[in-house]
């Protein structure tokens, strides 16, 4: 298993700050977004892609960060930090890190990962079966899916491979419904652990993960923009290109326009469980210059006279 090192994945040093890290990921998940590149590019970009996601899943959680800094790259070969032992696992001692029985391919994170901060490769029901002295139902497995918004909003099909304590690989194709969730498990009946003694197979599940978006969040079934303006562009009106599920699109905001107001655009959020489509809510940010001219300086001091409201 390869040790990741996120920092280098969004090319910020260790010391950077929240904002940081995140202006960086919506900058590198612009670049690579498998949407916006050529289709001979689409392969290479794809995989840049979750492994920006991947990052910023880590890095953009100061709990998860908090957790990977206190591994540091040689985290197989000491003692794992207090905590670790069940989630990893570790063997007791020194002499670092056992492989977990089940490995996924395609599932959008990496094994490094999954060991430290997902649930692929692990039981569901350790423990519901093998007892009995006739058949035994075999075990649930579970892995993480990491799901792209463009994929909730449409659906999509994943090819996903699992190999088995006995080392047999199996590739199925799993559909993601429209409208899937953020925790929603999708169950692949019989697809698990097989059963004992004629017991029948347990089954898989996939846990979805919704991948961060370099342009929204999410608030329900809503998204959220937020569009950074001038002052005078919030003073006097301006009309914007802002980015929607379905493309660019003009909004116009009026004059008098404040910080952290609202703007509707009604049915270009996620689908509704009952049905219909959320909303996608553009949220005004003032933008203010880090430099300004003399001679715009001098107008701002005119206005700072002039006063207001």
């Amino acid at each position: 298993m390869q040790f990741k090192d996120y920092y280098a994945i969004l090319g910020v040093p260790k010391t950077a700050s929240q904002a940081e890290i995140k202006s960086a990921f919506r900058k590198l998940a612009r670049q690579y977004h498998p949407d916006v590149v050529n289709p001979s590019e689409k392969a290479e970009a794809e995989k840049r892609f979750k492994e920006i996601n991947e990052a910023y899943e880590v890095l953009g959680d100061p709990e998860k960060r908090q957790k990977y800094d206190s591994l540091g790259a040689d985290w197989n070969q000491t003692q794992p930090p207090p905590g670790w032992s069940q989630r990893a696992g570790f063997s007791g001692g020194m002499g670092g890190f056992e492989d977990f029985e089940f490995n996924f391919g395609g599932t959008g994170f990496s094994d490094f990962f999954e060991a430290f901060f997902g649930s692929g490769g692990r039981r569901a029901n350790p423990f519901a079966s093998g007892r009995a002295a006739g058949s035994q139902r075999g075990v649930d497995v579970e892995a993480d899916l990491m799901v792209t918004l463009e994929e909730a909003l449409r659906g999509a099909k994943r090819k996903i491979t699992f190999k088995t304590p006995s080392g047999e690989t199996k590739t199925y194709t799993v559909t993601i419904p429209p409208g899937v969730r953020e925790g929603q498990r999708i169950r692949l009946g019989g697809q698990g652990e097989a059963g004992v003694r004629g017991g029948r197979a347990g089954d898989l599940y996939l846990n979805v993960r919704l991948a961060p978006h370099p342009d929204f969040r999410l608030e329900g079934a809503d998204l959220i923009h937020e569009l950074e303006v001038y002052p005078w562009d919030a003073v006097l009106g301006a009309t914007f290109t802002v980015p929607t599920m379905e493309g660019p699109a003009r909004l116009k905001i009026p004059p008098g326009s404040q910080p952290g107001q609202r703007f509707r655009m009604k049915q270009r959020g996620m689908p509704k469980q009952g049905g219909g489509r959320g909303d996608l809510y553009v949220v005004l940010e003032l933008k203010i210059p880090k430099t300004i001219t003399s001679e715009q300086r001098a107008l701002w001091e005119k206005l700072a006279t002039l006063g207001g409201e």
